[in-house]
């Protein structure tokens, strides 16, 4: 990655004297100081660094977006890409969080936008509007990894800067995520980039109207955004002399044109005044609705959640916190805060953390920047171990998913008797994308599984009692061969135990799509497509 000559490298520019440089600012308009400023190659920079850096940056994201091609969490479609096909397009599915007001309009209208100019421009192809939005989200991600560089580059120096730049770049976890159009992505991109203008000790860009408005929009995208910013908005209002201009003059200006901003946009979409971030609340911290879709021990976050996000990085996260300066305690104090507040919860998954994971590259690239002796082992060994990870969760883990949505494609574009055509896809529920990633009003059906509102103690959503007797709820569900869906869409473990039906009602297998195994009876290696009346030839994939 590194090539010395000169005043510094391809991809980082060498410090500069800084006595030196103090002297020639001095004499602003004097041939010395442009000469110098050509030479340090400030007309070639972006973003306020070097433009090797930031184009090498830039394109490893977009290489990283084409090679994350499994699926992570409904969330990444249901709650954005759907939205914004069904805003655009106006038809489509959205979930019984839409219904109930628990999502914000605003996230999935940055997609929506893009669907707009496509579908204006007749360009709105299924491939662009699957792929724009993730290069959109991969260029924001480019531009948070450029940010932290910078940020650590003014706070230490340029060496430390490198390698927390290096552990961010080849941390598995963010390689898998942040390229993804998941509501977490974006919360740790507005993350880091506030994190650029918070007012820390050494930083030269420090401004509390950025930093808040972007924590505010985070805010807004995701109401917990707020949780690793407590301590840091506690501390700057702690260390600030002039308290009272602080709140009215900056964070509550800040807070009501955020707010109001959200409040306009989801009327103009509810059709109603509505607040979502308390319902989001209300729904998920309050009444706790979240444990429906699964519960953890509390100490899930520390024993399980946060080793595994860090990986291999974890000794030398641990090894950066023995070493880092006092300064750097808030972060400490941010991540374990954030995994305090979370274990809380009932629900627990991994990319609730995600954004605390750039506070740890901060400790991981100190440790690396404090290593004499097993600087290049340890350096193979992040690489490496991170390397195999990524691709190995980017290009084989739960892919089968969303390669299924190519033969429900196929279906729609190649098939002359699409009118009669029709899906039922009997996985768990939202196992797969749905019309963001199809782009055609082909009738589907999947298995339900939205949560008790109403308080029943003997609640069953309809996954639940399909999977209770698959073979039963299929013969009671279709009674009349021309109610008969024309496709069915089956994880693998599935076939043995519907079989009569698939062989009663002539079914045949088409197409086999590779998942992964699991050790849960309702998911399986393979992923099975059956088409009714049909003599096809088998399609291995």
């Amino acid at each position: 990655m590194e090539r010395d000559g000169g005043g510094g490298s391809l991809f980082f520019r060498g410090l500069q004297n800084r006595s030196h440089e103090k002297m020639k600012l001095r004499t602003r308009k004097s041939t010395l100081y442009l000469s110098q400023q050509k030479r340090t190659g400030r007309g070639g920079d972006l973003l306020g660094e070097n433009i090797y850096l930031v184009l090498f940056t830039i394109a490893l994201r977009i290489c990283n977006c084409f090679l994350v091609q499994t699926s992570f969490v409904p969330d990444e479609y249901w709650q954005s890409l759907e939205v914004a096909h069904h805003m655009v397009f106006n038809y489509g599915y959205l979930t019984w969080e839409w219904t109930e007001r628990l999502r914000g309009y605003t996230y999935p209208l940055i997609f929506a936008s893009i669907y707009k100019i496509l579908h204006l421009l007749g360009k709105d192809s299924v491939q662009l509007l699957i792929w724009i939005p993730r290069l959109a989200q991969a260029l924001l991600s480019a531009i948070a990894d450029l940010r932290l560089y910078s940020l650590m580059k003014q706070l230490e120096n340029q060496q430390v800067a490198r390698w927390v730049f290096f552990c961010q770049l080849c941390s598995w976890f963010t390689w898998y995520c942040c390229t993804r159009t998941l509501t977490n992505t974006m919360e740790t991109v507005l993350t880091i980039i506030a994190l650029f203008y918070y007012p820390l000790e050494g930083s030269k860009f420090m401004n509390s109207v950025k930093y808040s408005s972007l924590v505010a929009l985070a805010f807004i995208i995701r109401p917990t955004a707020v949780i690793p910013w407590i301590p840091l908005l506690f501390r700057h209002f702690w260390q600030e002399q002039r308290k009272l201009d602080l709140i009215l003059h900056q964070f509550l200006p800040v807070g009501f044109v955020t707010l109001s901003f959200s409040l306009i946009i989801d009327r103009i979409f509810f059709g109603q005044w509505t607040l979502v971030q308390y319902n989001f609340l209300k729904f998920n911290v309050l009444q706790n609705v979240g444990s429906f879709y699964g519960s953890h021990p509390w100490h899930w976050y520390f024993s399980q959640g946060f080793p595994a996000v860090l990986g291999t990085h974890l000794p030398f996260f641990i090894h950066g916190c023995l070493l880092a300066p006092k300064r750097y305690r808030i972060f400490l104090v941010t991540v374990l805060w954030t995994l305090l507040v979370y274990s809380m919860l009932s629900h627990k998954e991994f990319r609730f953390i995600y954004p605390v994971l750039p506070f740890c590259m901060v400790f991981c690239g100190y440790s690396l920047n404090n290593l004499k002796l097993w600087k290049k082992p340890a350096l193979s060994f992040l690489f490496l171990s991170n390397m195999f990870f990524a691709l190995y969760t980017g290009l084989v883990h739960q892919r089968g998913t969303l390669d299924v949505m190519t033969n429900i494609r196929e279906l729609c574009y190649n098939n002359t008797d699409i009118s009669s055509a029709s899906v039922l896809m009997m996985m768990p529920c939202h196992s797969t994308p749905y019309y963001s990633h199809v782009h055609h009003p082909l009738p589907m059906r999947f298995l339900q599984c939205p949560p008790d509102l109403t308080g029943k103690g003997d609640y069953l959503v309809e996954a639940d009692i399909f999977y209770l007797n698959p073979l039963k709820w299929l013969y009671r569900e279709f009674q009349n061969d021309s109610t008969l869906p024309t496709h069915l869409i089956i994880f693998s473990t599935l076939e043995e135990e519907i079989n009569p039906f698939l062989i009663s009602n002539k079914y045949e297998r088409t197409a086999v799509f590779f998942h992964t195994h699991f050790p849960e009876r309702r998911t399986g290696s393979h992923i099975y497509v059956y088409e009714r009346k049909l003599k096809g030839k088998l399609n291995q994939t």
